[in-house]
């Protein structure tokens, strides 16, 4: 399955990390102020979007959609939704975790997007890589320093945690009371994670 990959234009500081994320044959999507990120990884646009209040148009020989600045839709979720449109179903978005928390609360809701339309995202930034856990299991290898299930959408109920340092049977997570923080995957196992109703989103920790 092509990936699409879509960079935003919030601070990277390890780009040896977020480099080594890239795949040969991924779509790569640039977004505005994301642009500043192009030389310090090395990655060439295949599609540019923005309204360019945050970075100039670089006018580079690649397909270009200029947005307005007054919208609905950011940037970034404006990318999403075009390469939903060209038949994307796995999606990685760099950039898009920063100081804004605004932009970083919105980007992260577009995990929550791509899961109810069944699609693929994952989040990458410096210190973690993020995902929505819903009706799928999930592993996690104990190559993580830790890893944490926050509820961001209602309550999720049936939440099993296997293979970890603390483990859950049956349990139930709401927004206002999050318990479910740095947790650790036992040396040499993995942890299996499910949920039976509602959705986690699943933050692992390098």
């Amino acid at each position: 399955m092509k990936r699409c990959v879509i960079i935003g234009g919030a601070n990277i500081e390890n780009y040896d990390l977020i480099r080594g994320r890239f795949q040969e044959d991924d779509y790569v999507i640039f977004c505005d102020g994301g642009l500043r990120h192009r030389k310090p990884l090395g990655i060439e646009p295949d599609l540019i979007v923005g309204d360019f209040d945050s970075y100039s148009n670089p006018e580079l020989p690649v397909e270009t959609i200029v947005l307005p600045c007054e919208k609905d839709d950011t940037d970034t979720v404006y990318a999403v939704k075009e390469a939903i449109k060209r038949g994307y179903e796995e999606f990685l978005l760099i950039g898009v975790i920063g100081q804004r928390l605004d932009h970083t609360l919105g980007n992260v809701s577009i995990l929550l997007y791509l899961d109810a339309q069944d699609l693929k995202g994952q989040i990458v930034d410096d210190y973690s890589e993020m995902e929505i856990v819903s009706d799928k299991p999930v592993i996690v290898n104990d190559s993580y320093a830790y890893f944490s299930l926050l509820n961001i959408s209602g309550t999720a109920e049936g939440i099993s945690i296997k293979g970890a340092k603390y483990p859950l049977e049956n349990g139930s997570i709401s927004c206002e009371y999050q318990y479910g923080v740095s947790n650790e995957v036992l040396p040499g196992e993995e942890a299996e994670i499910t949920v039976k109703n509602g959705k986690l989103l699943l933050i692992k920790i390098f």
